[in-house]
């Protein structure tokens, strides 16, 4: 059955403002080139979208002759406001963009374990509020169903514990702080008429990845968040399954073997967390004879990690990286790796005691991976987020510049830097090959290798119940791992797996979750504010 002249006009309208979101400025020419619809559509589309003050002229094409098709549309920015929370045990990091994911107002509080939940959410609020000021987008309630452009419409929020999938909510978790809850709840007050959604952390860290990450060309695939805590999100055919009580990726409770105790309902203790969480990796780092970094939180076990592969790199040199068969390109046809970095990891020690973290689902730090270098989370197709103090970086690629492969046929030779240092010799053979030989003895080398031992151990449990066929290693960890951990742990899943899965390195780190909260956020607001006129009563 055709589509109503109304329905058509709305998918119409969809899929221009959808191009606009993902191309930017559009000529009504190239609109009707994109779409496929005729000119005298495209033009009533662009009139009809103009008058709802969702499109404007931008400037125009670089064409000689002047006339309609040489005029630039682009999406009306600041149609609307945006915000993003990242919340974290110790603190949160707060963004405000524009429409199209400029950003335009940063703020980060620290907030102290002893504060109280009163004090704590105070100083929340107080930080979100100082932010939307900055950014002109203070929040208004509606009148006569109408809101008023420029001001704060959707609020999207991180946060590590379960979301109540009935209800939306972030539901009451053993060891996670009170005003977390709170918070939310403060916010759906203080800023009236905007929309208010939370979403798990991890999860929001894997749809960022899957968008702008390592994970852009995976429909399917595994995230395993390697910070302050350890979690894992699940994406199975471009869909983010969250389970039947919002648990899916608890995998910090999950019962392994060198442990010395088991988990409970209320403590994972014992569980994977113990292995792989950020206390245990700078114990192991320590064991294993490597300096100590100034904290056990996610930027501390991230410090360890970076140090340990640049050790190896170091120690491998120019020369001594062998290039037999293993590991393929990150270029190369069904390749899953991941940025080149100079960044890897390490393992466990003993288990982390029950003080040392208040959650096994994701980061909660206040601050982004020590020595990342992201791009501003606004910049559209960035790859990054603000930390306290992050500098500006290239985007979505890797701490050392190099892009993600180009797609099939190419071969490491084709990539920026090939053949230019350690790095690209880790890559082009086997990693465990490559961190062989000399470099192998040292202490750096060993406490990777027992790291990955460790990962792979919570990997393999996920490979064989899932099949992901790619897992990404993400979080500070995973990112400050870089290519070097994510080979050595896939190199130790070909080994207790017969499913091939290929292991890439996360290229947005810590800064991933408050990338996935601007990104849901905007996805939320361009569906109210792009929705045909009937379904919003108008």
């Amino acid at each position: 059955m055709p589509a109503s002249p109304s329905t058509a006009r709305a998918i119409n309208d969809r899929l221009a403002l959808r191009l606009l979101q993902q191309e930017g400025p559009l000529t009504a020419g190239q609109l009707k080139q994109l779409t496929g619809l005729s000119r005298p559509t495209v033009a009533d589309l662009v009139d009809r979208l103009t008058a709802a003050g969702l499109i404007t002229v931008v400037g125009e094409s670089g064409e000689q002759r002047r006339g309609p098709n040489a005029r630039l549309y682009g999406i009306v920015a600041d149609r609307a406001h945006l915000a993003a929370l990242d919340v974290r045990t110790e603190g949160v990091l707060v963004l405000v963009s524009d429409l199209v994911g400029r950003v335009l107002a940063e703020a980060s509080v620290p907030i102290d374990a002893d504060s109280g939940t009163g004090p704590a959410v105070e100083q929340a609020v107080a930080a979100v509020e100082s932010a939307v000021k900055e950014a002109g987008a203070l929040a208004a309630p509606e009148r006569a169903g109408v809101r008023e452009w420029g001001r704060l419409h959707t609020v999207g929020i991180g946060a590590p514990g379960l979301i109540d999938p009935a209800t939306g909510d972030l539901r009451d978790s053993a060891g996670l702080p009170a005003w977390h809850r709170s918070l939310v709840a403060t916010l759906h007050e203080r800023l009236p008429g905007a929309r208010v959604t939370v979403e798990n952390e991890t999860n929001l860290a894997a749809l960022a990845e899957q968008r702008e990450g390592a994970a852009r060309d995976r429909d399917t695939f595994v995230l395993l968040w390697l910070g302050h805590g350890v979690g894992a999100a699940v994406v199975l055919d471009g869909t983010l399954r969250r389970g039947a009580s919002g648990g899916t990726g608890e995998i910090g409770f999950l019962p392994v073997p060198g442990t010395d105790t088991l988990p409970s309902a209320t403590d994972c203790t014992g569980g994977y967390h113990s292995l792989t969480g950020a206390a245990a990796i700078v114990s192991l780092a320590t064991a294993h004879g490597l300096p100590a970094p100034p904290t056990t939180d996610g930027p501390g076990a991230a410090e360890a990690v970076r140090g340990a592969v640049t050790a190896v790199l170091a120690g491998m040199g120019s020369g001594t990286a062998r290039s037999g068969a293993g590991r393929a390109s990150a270029g190369e046809a069904g390749s899953c790796d991941g940025p080149v970095t100079r960044e890897a990891a390490g393992a466990g020690a003993r288990p982390a005691s029950a003080g040392e973290t208040g959650s096994c689902d994701g980061p909660v730090t206040t601050e982004a991976a020590a020595g990342a270098r992201p791009a501003s989370v606004g910049e559209p197709g960035s790859a990054a987020g603000p930390g306290p103090a992050a500098p500006a970086g290239s985007g979505a690629g890797s701490a050392s510049g190099e892009s993600v492969g180009s797609g099939a046929g190419s071969s490491s030779a084709d990539r920026p830097g090939a053949g230019a240092g350690p790095e690209s010799a880790v890559v082009a053979g086997g990693v465990a090959e490559a961190v062989a030989g000399p470099a192998g003895e040292l202490p750096a080398a060993r406490f990777l290798g027992a790291l990955a031992d460790r990962i792979a151990v919570g990997a393999a449990s996920v490979v064989a119940v899932l099949d992901p066929g790619c897992v990404v290693l993400g979080g500070e960890v995973g990112q400050a791992g870089g290519t070097v951990l994510a080979g050595l742990v896939e190199e130790r899943l070909r080994r207790m797996s017969p499913l091939v899965t290929e292991v890439r390195a996360s290229s947005l780190g810590g800064t991933a979750v408050l990338r996935g909260a601007l990104l849901t956020a905007r996805d939320r607001a361009q569906d109210e504010l792009f929705a045909p006129p009937e379904r919003l009563g108008g």
